[in-house]
């Protein structure tokens, strides 16, 4: 336990510099500009439709900008969309990565931990005996349960509680602590504060401060930003930070992959406006007039996402 938690790699200093993505009725978001270090709490604030979760999914290697640069941990967007997922979890986003009703907690917690362990596995890990290695996924999923601050002996039937009878702030915390497994160096989290009193929308935020706290970067959509944090806004006609922007620190990660990582294909999705992201040819954005970003805009660019 404390060999793995000593390999917990440290967020990830995201910067945008003009950061665009266009739909073929007008721009998602645009003009994005913006320096956040690692560890960082950033929120992205807007009403639905102004292109928050387009920009989320975009940061995340999810949605292929159209203007502008980024980078993600040293790796640049969109030419590293791949890595950045590599280094990146979501939470909760509608229609991309959510909670199955009918799953109990037991059985998301396991179906992801089974996945963490399948696909990012070290091979010395393989090479453990299956006692040792169940006993390493008992201890990483109870070391995410935690730092979402989910303790399963309050729920109605322990783990074996469905996710359709748990509460909104207690799914949010299920979906965290469910991206918290795969130790990812930058966490996104879509609709924050959507059906939360005050008391639950403060007791996530504490959440997510947490998680930022220890050292993962937090990136987090919402309707209304905490005075704490990066706050990024988006409106229908402009994209821009409504605070001084945060310094990125050096990022000493050894990121020297010299391959040239290819946009895999994403998961369908339908969020806010309907699901997607944009792939096709840059013709569209060149040809088209239309400087302002709408709230077609957003919704075209989610709608055309078939990128798994």
């Amino acid at each position: 336990m404390g060999a793995e938690a000593d390999e917990r790699p440290r967020g990830a200093a995201v910067v945008a510099d003009g950061f665009g993505l266009k739909g073929p009725r007008g721009w998602a978001f645009r003009g994005v500009s913006f320096r956040a270090e690692p560890g960082a709490l950033v929120a992205i604030e807007g009403p639905s439709g102004s292109g928050r979760t387009c920009l989320l999914l975009a940061l995340t290697g999810r949605m292929k900008a159209k203007e502008g640069t980024a980078e993600v941990g040293g790796l640049p967007l969109p030419r590293k969309m791949a890595a950045v997922r590599r280094i990146g979890a979501l939470g909760h986003v509608p229609g991309v990565s959510e909670l199955d009703p009918a799953f109990t907690v037991a059985e998301h917690l396991g179906e992801r931990a089974l996945l963490q362990r399948r696909y990012d596995g070290s091979v010395r890990g393989l090479l453990r005996r299956p006692s040792e290695r169940a006993a390493a996924t008992r201890a990483r999923i109870e070391e995410a349960l935690q730092a979402a601050g989910l303790d399963l002996s309050t729920l109605p039937k322990g783990e074996r509680t469905s996710v359709r009878d748990l509460e909104r702030l207690e799914a949010l915390r299920l979906s965290i602590a469910l991206a918290l497994i795969g130790r990812p160096r930058l966490l996104a989290v879509d609709d924050t504060d959507l059906k939360l009193s005050d008391t639950d929308r403060a007791e996530a935020w504490a959440l997510l401060r947490s998680v930022a706290a220890s050292g993962t970067t937090v990136l987090a959509v919402c309707s209304e930003a905490p005075e704490d944090a990066l706050r990024i806004t988006t409106r229908g006609d402009a994209t821009a930070p409504e605070t001084p922007a945060a310094q990125a620190a050096p990022d000493d990660d050894n990121d020297n992959d010299n391959d040239n990582d290819e946009p895999e294909a994403e998961a369908e999705t339908e969020a806010e406006a309907e699901a997607g992201t944009d792939s096709g040819s840059d013709a569209d954005s060149e040809n088209d007039t239309e400087n302002d970003t709408t709230e077609e805009g957003a919704a075209d660019a989610l709608a055309e996402t078939g990128r798994a």
